[in-house]
């Protein structure tokens, strides 16, 4: 062989990897289904949760609030009144009382274009119903809501947990309160966690800001509509995951990937799933 050759075929075998390194690092990129399909299916019902495995994500997100009686639920909100025919604080109602709402009701009212009759009288999941559905060995991607309105949730988290018998290397906590992350880490270091960010103005990362992150977690997800590549790429580049939240349009879900984020939560996954496909 020639050394044109050589170098030629070399080239070519270059060419390959580079086109299977890009296929992969679209395969890697996490499709979390946020609040489930919650863009086909009333939020955190276990409906939307299955919807969400079915539509290709990754994960199935959980937003943990917990009732007067100690017990851990999955909704987004303090209140009731959002997402239920409640009204209130959830930390006022037991589990009993908040088992006896309509959770899916709203959903055909505010987009009648995707109601379904089943949705009618979907009830609101206990994390331990989630666990029971879904199994020991599905991704799990748990936030701790509102930390502060509800001592020992980490606690109960963690044992609820280690009842099931969950796979922790499926498992990711994620919460806006450092401090419930850092209580987190002192209950169970083997919990993998996530810093999430909330900017309000051109997101901007200190070397500071990313050294205190690293201490005990192993990702950021920042609001996707205020971060640029730069952002993303220190975010990467010191080795730290990224998730943006919340993506529902095809053309910023390609601009996230080019800009080399690691995953990101969708009401969508299908369509995530899609653009992953090159869709």
């Amino acid at each position: 062989m020639t050394v044109g050759a050589l170098a030629l075929s070399l080239s070519f075998i270059g060419a390959d990897f580079t086109v299977a390194d890009a296929k992969e690092k679209d395969k890697e990129i996490l499709n979390v289904a946020h609040r489930g399909a919650s863009g086909h299916a009333p939020e955190h019902t276990i409906t939307s949760y299955k919807m969400g495995e079915k539509m290709h994500g990754d994960y199935i997100e959980v937003d943990l609030q917990m009732t007067k009686d100690g017990e851990l639920i999955a909704m987004h909100d303090e209140t009731l009144d959002r997402t239920t025919n409640g009204t209130g604080e959830v930390k006022n109602y037991t589990l009993k009382e908040i088992k006896e709402l309509d959770a899916g009701s709203w959903f055909n009212e505010k987009y009648p274009e995707r109601a379904k009759a089943e949705y009618e009288g979907l009830q609101v999941p206990t994390l331990e119903e989630v666990f029971q559905t879904f199994g020991k060995n599905a991704n799990y991607y748990i936030e701790t809501k509102s930390p502060e309105v509800y001592p020992g949730m980490e606690q109960k988290l963690v044992d609820v947990v280690n009842e099931y018998g969950i796979n922790k290397d499926k498992l990711l906590v994620q919460s806006f309160s450092s401090e419930s992350l850092l209580k987190m880490n002192q209950i169970d270091p083997s919990v993998k966690l996530v810093q999430l960010m909330w900017y309000t103005s051109p997101a901007v990362l200190t070397d500071a800001e990313v050294q205190a992150i690293k201490q005990y977690a192993i990702g950021i997800g920042p609001n996707s509509s205020m971060i640029n590549k730069e952002y993303v790429q220190k975010v990467v580049q010191n080795g730290l995951e990224i998730h943006p939240y919340t993506v529902n349009e095809k053309e910023e879900m390609q601009k996230l990937i080019d800009w080399g984020v690691t995953g990101m939560f969708t009401n969508f996954p299908d369509l995530l799933h899609e653009v992953k496909k090159g869709k």
